[in-house]
């Protein structure tokens, strides 16, 4: 009775944690400038803060705070090097969230699977009559 109450709470633990890690990556991925930022580093791999921030208008601390938006959500790592900051895409950081796009998909097309049978059904039956 304990094992299973105690799996019962890792499972509902983990379904918890799960829903505050896909909702940080869908906040962080809600603004064009943290988009921006990731579409970047996806084309070019690690670079420095300055480097990052070159192409948009705002200050040094504006940037550091779509990182640490970014770096909360689990989308980027952030390593020093001296006193440069570099920063990378972890793609692993998108995995919680579409898993749960993929499974919503799957619900989607499972539902349209039984429209489409139950249309057909139908008419077949108005053939009939």
């Amino acid at each position: 009775m304990r094992l299973t109450r105690l799996r019962l709470s890792r499972t509902i633990n983990k379904l918890v944690n799960n829903q505050k890690q896909i909702t940080a990556v869908f906040s962080a991925l809600a603004d064009p400038t943290r988009r921006g930022i990731l579409a970047r580093l996806s084309r070019s791999g690690e670079n420095p803060v300055t480097a990052l921030a070159k192409p948009f208008r705002m200050s040094p601390p504006a940037i550091s705070r779509h990182l640490r938006i970014l770096e909360d959500a689990r989308l980027i790592h952030r390593r020093r090097q001296g006193r440069e900051h570099l920063i990378r895409a972890r793609s692993a950081g998108l995995e919680d969230a579409r898993q749960w796009m993929a499974q919503c998909a799957a619900g989607w097309e499972f539902s349209f699977v039984a429209l489409d049978k139950l249309l057909k059904d139908q008419q077949r039956k108005d053939r009939k009559s």
